[in-house]
């Protein structure tokens, strides 16, 4: 296969699968790693891929990823994610679900709940749960970002502050090695950040890649949160804080 229609497979399955090794490439491709290391690079240096050690993921930097590629990246971890989330939320609870493909997951999982009020910034989630006929559906006001359907800013913040919710599922854009959770949008922060003094229980809910990318905004520490599941083990670092926090971390398998 020529480079011409290799590096646009490349960055399919980067999209696809959140990050590209090198070894795996070469292999599928039948080429040598020496050229599939040209690949990347040149992906690189035109800003589609970052390299990492061994391979390559997609960019980081003060954006974040459009929203149809996120929803495509790590669809299968995220519904896994979903799941496993999903199952330990009781029925007849109050929940607010965040901005995210990941809490969207959360919500489609949530479909069969019963007696839920489900709080929500984000259009999508409260579109998924209109199935669901035992959910009351309350969307916290603010200003629509065309962008992915979520409402952000202050009015959204000073919505939530009239709620004390039983549980709160967060999502991020990128998990740091010392535990903060960072995202790009300073108006999506300002709402996770009032979150988090609006629960009795936090939930993060954060894919592997997650792990590997940055952000410039923190919303949070991971020692703010009750929960998180992923669909990998933490960095070993990572997870020594978090036992040392108190925060449980639970691992789902696609």
């Amino acid at each position: 296969m020529s480079q011409t229609f290799r590096q646009p497979d490349i960055l399919e399955i980067a999209r696809a699968e959140g990050k590209v090794m090198v070894e795996d490439l070469a292999e599928r491709f039948n080429v040598t790693v020496q050229t599939i290391r040209r690949d990347l690079t040149e992906l690189a240096n035109a800003g589609k891929l970052e390299r990492v050690h061994g391979g390559a993921i997609l960019p980081s930097g003060v954006t974040n990823i459009i929203y149809e590629e996120r929803r495509r990246l790590n669809e299968p971890a995220k519904t896994a994610i979903g799941r496993a989330c999903a199952a330990a939320i009781p029925e007849d609870c109050s929940i607010f679900l965040d901005i995210g493909t990941t809490t969207e997951a959360v919500a489609q999982a949530l479909i069969d709940h019963r007696n839920l009020m489900v709080v929500t910034n984000n259009m999508n989630v409260a579109h998924i749960l209109l199935a669901n006929p035992d959910c009351e559906i309350v969307l916290a006001g603010g200003a629509l970002r065309r962008s992915d359907n979520g409402l952000v800013g202050h009015l959204t913040a000073r919505a939530i502050e009239n709620f004390k919710f039983d549980h709160a599922i967060l999502g991020c854009s990128a998990l740091d090695e010392d535990g903060d959770m960072l995202d790009f949008d300073i108006q999506e922060v300002l709402v996770g950040q009032t979150l988090l003094k609006r629960s009795r229980e936090v939930i993060l809910v954060a894919d592997a890649s997650k792990f590997q990318r940055s952000a410039p905004v923190r919303i949070g520490s991971l020692r703010d949160v009750d929960h998180v599941f992923t669909d990998a083990p933490l960095p070993a670092s990572l997870a020594a804080r978090c036992k040392e926090w108190g925060t449980g971390v639970n691992v789902a398998t696609p």
